[in-house]
Formats: structure tokens, sequence, C-alpha cells
């Protein structure tokens, strides 16, 4: 039972087999209590949390707050990879638009294409909204710069304003520190200054 506990915990990103054992043993012998909480929140979420039938980012209900808030701009829809980007961008209480969540990015070798990011959806989507700009947030990696030429191209039918979201030094970054790739980046996607 100890060993399966092991390797369910192993099953998350990140958790390599000594920490899975660390978790095991802290809540079998210090935290049992904790160990019901954390089964009970496990089982809740999986029976209860589903994809928006909107943006399909992960949601107690059919439709996310973000979707179901009329304040939000409709005419801007952002495009990320995961649930989780979503959260990021929320945090930085810039961006006031709606959402489209990929789940991942395309990758024709690990069998993940169009259909499996829900891009038909996108694609009726930009048919039946009045969308005036896609904010391509994908990440900068080469799967996901693919994932967003391939949405870019997807979108041109649609006459609407395509952008993507600059990548770059971070605030507080030195140049000395990064690499070729992204100050690259940084030098292309530069603006003018004011």
């Amino acid at each position: 039972m100890i060993e399966k506990l092991n390797k369910t915990f192993c099953a998350l990103p990140g958790v390599g087999s000594k920490t899975a054992q660390r978790f095991v043993y802290h809540l079998l012998e210090r935290d049992r209590e904790g160990g019901f909480e954390l089964a009970k929140a496990l089982v809740d979420a999986m029976e209860h949390v589903k994809h928006c039938s909107s943006c399909r980012t992960l949601s107690e209900k059919n439709i996310c707050n973000i979707c179901a808030n009329d304040v939000r701009d409709s005419s801007q829809l952002c495009i990320v990879e995961t649930p989780t980007d979503i959260h990021a961008i929320e945090q930085s209480g810039v961006y006031k638009g709606k959402y489209f969540v990929l789940s991942g990015y395309l990758s024709p070798i690990d069998g993940i294409g169009a259909a499996e990011l829900g891009l038909d959806e996108l694609e009726q989507k930009l048919r039946d909204l009045k969308v005036e700009e896609i904010i391509l947030a994908t990440n900068a990696t080469v799967e996901g710069e693919v994932t967003a030429h391939y949405i870019s191209n997807m979108a041109k039918q649609f006459d609407v304003q395509i952008t993507r979201i600059a990548h770059g030094i971070p605030i507080g970054g030195e140049l000395e520190y990064a690499d070729i790739n992204t100050i690259a980046h940084a030098l292309s996607g530069r603006k003018n200054y004011d």
C-alpha cells in the first residue's frame, strides 16, 4: 500500500521517488488528518472540476467566472497553453479580455494535432463571435512558436488583429545572464521608448 502511494505521488510533475517517499511518510507518521483532507479534496476535485464549455479552462461550473463576466472584453481573445497560464496573466491585473485554453501545443510526434487542442472550436468561436484581436500567449518554445504560427494562419481568414506577447529580458534581469535566444527575441520585439 505504501509503494502504491509512492507511485501515485510520482505521477505528479516534478515529484521523484525521494520526494514522493517524504510526502507519504510525512502524512502517515505526522499528519494523518491532513492525509484524509488531501484525499477528500482530490476526490471532490476529480468529481466536480471540468472544462469550461466556452474557454476550456478548469472550472467547477459549466461556464467559468471569467467567461461569465460581462464586464470582460469579449473582442479580445488570449490563446494560452494551460489553465495555469490564465492564472499567471490574471495576477498581472492588466488583461481584461477573454481566453481560450489549448491544453497543450502542436506536437505531431506525440500525436497532438489541431483536433486535440480544440482548434476547430477556436475556429468556430472566431466565426460566431465578434473577436477583434487574438493575443497569442503560447510559450517561447519551438512547439509554442509552431502552435502560434498555425493559429495565426488559421485566424487570418477572419479579419482579426493577431498579436503575440513579447518575450525577452525580465524586469530585474541582467543581459549577461540571458541566453542568446532571449536576447534575440528582446531585440526583435523592441518598441519605441517614450
